[in-house]
């Protein structure tokens, strides 16, 4: 017998935000994934420490609360079962699996092909190709194992562990939000500082996208989207909060772009780590999410909050095309990465053409957008029952 899906407290309306922030995430991730492009110098990276890949994981923990915490509410355990409720989070972290493979695949295709059609063997020891090539054996153990990683093809694996663990930082954090923002913290704290990680293979070191310390982004992520399903914040509007986040961002900027400042804070951090602070706590380290970056994101995504302009912008006619790449969220990440490493063969392929560069990746955006508009098209129903519409979560927001 089929477990029956959870009556949602309230029926709120599709929140724009989420799917337009991870459509512009996605958007960037792709400009960002096919390097010396023109466009790549307006995304968000060249303006804060923080850049598309820390906003994704927030959108996608907001979106796996919206999408699945329903299911672990008291009544629902106590009517499906716990299988029920697992279940299906543990479904989309074997999709992920699936598509980090099959992503895979034809990134090493993709590379093959450009070194034999342009004859250039040195693509292949790009994006951490060499081991592929060189020694094939030990990498085909690493990649089932999500051991061996490719450059631009490294951020699933992260999120299919941090969907492992969903059900039970959902089940907590129904019951305590400052329980499971403390052990967010001092995860992320611990694994920074004694530098813990999962192991790659053949090479030495670690995860790139390190689980053990983006889960702090994934996890607040998490938290906002349960207090989104019950109407509320998790941080209230504060004025004095709201200017400092906002002098933060704006203080960002200037660091990165006035050189003397830029110059003088980067020594104060020299400093510190000369005088013992903790790296992560004074480098700009991207593995183990390192403190600038991690304040850079919270304070973003606090000030897009308390903008009511921004719910009514992200909802406008001329962001549809964002939000319907958002929607579709894992096969745009999936074309994009494929399309993207595409354009990074071809730019080498044709270095003088400097043409190729302006038109290739608004071209490449195009596709993602049609592409998208065909999945959507092709699951939409064709016809509406006359029952009430499917709910699970209390919400409309799936968790791509």
């Amino acid at each position: 017998m089929r477990p029956r899906e959870p009556e949602p407290r309230f029926k709120r309306p599709r929140d724009p935000r989420i799917d337009a922030f991870r459509g512009l995430a996605l958007v960037m991730i792709f400009i960002n994934h096919a390097p010396r492009n023109p466009y790549e110098q307006f995304t968000s990276r060249n303006f804060g420490f923080s850049d598309a890949a820390e906003a994704f994981f927030v959108m996608s923990g907001i979106a796996a609360a919206l999408a699945y915490s329903a299911r672990f509410e008291r009544g629902a355990l106590a009517q499906n079962g716990l299988w029920a409720a697992v279940r299906p989070v543990w479904g989309r972290a074997w999709t992920l699996y699936l598509t980090q493979i099959f992503l895979t695949a034809w990134a090493i295709a993709i590379f093959a092909w450009g070194a034999t059609t342009f004859g250039l063997p040195e693509l292949l020891t790009k994006i951490n190709l060499r081991q592929v090539f060189q020694n094939t054996e030990a990498a085909l153990i690493g990649i089932p194992a999500l051991m061996h990683q490719l450059g631009y093809v490294n951020i699933l694996p992260a999120y299919a562990v941090l969907l492992l663990a969903t059900p039970l930082a959902i089940y907590i954090g129904l019951r305590s939000t400052v329980g499971l923002a403390l052990i967010a913290a001092v995860l992320w704290f611990c694994a920074g500082f004694y530098r813990i990680n999962l192991p790659n293979y053949p090479n030495p070191g670690g995860w790139f996208f390190n689980p053990l310390s983006w889960q702090a982004l994934f996890f607040t992520g998490l938290l906002i989207g349960l207090r989104l399903r019950e109407g509320k914040r998790l941080v209230p509007k504060s004025a004095i909060l709201f200017a400092l986040a906002a002098g933060y961002l704006v203080f960002v900027i200037c660091w990165m772009k006035i050189g003397p400042l830029g110059q003088w804070m980067n020594n104060q951090l020299w400093q510190l780590g000369k005088a013992g602070a903790p790296f992560h706590l004074i480098s700009h380290n991207k593995t183990y999410l390192a403190l600038p970056r991690l304040l850079h994101i919270l304070a973003l995504v606090y000030v897009l909050s308390c903008i009511p302009a921004v719910t009514r912008l992200t909802g406008s006619v001329a962001l549809a095309p964002l939000r319907l790449l958002g929607r579709q969220g894992l096969l745009t990440f999936a074309a994009g990465t494929l399309i993207a490493l595409f354009l990074q063969v071809i730019f080498q392929g044709y270095p003088d053409e400097v043409w190729l560069r302006w038109v290739l990746p608004p071209l490449g955006v195009l596709a993602l957008l049609a592409i998208a508009a065909l999945r959507e098209a092709a699951s939409r129903p064709r016809s509406r029952p006359e029952a009430a519409p499917h709910a699970s979560a209390g919400v409309t927001v799936p968790a791509e």
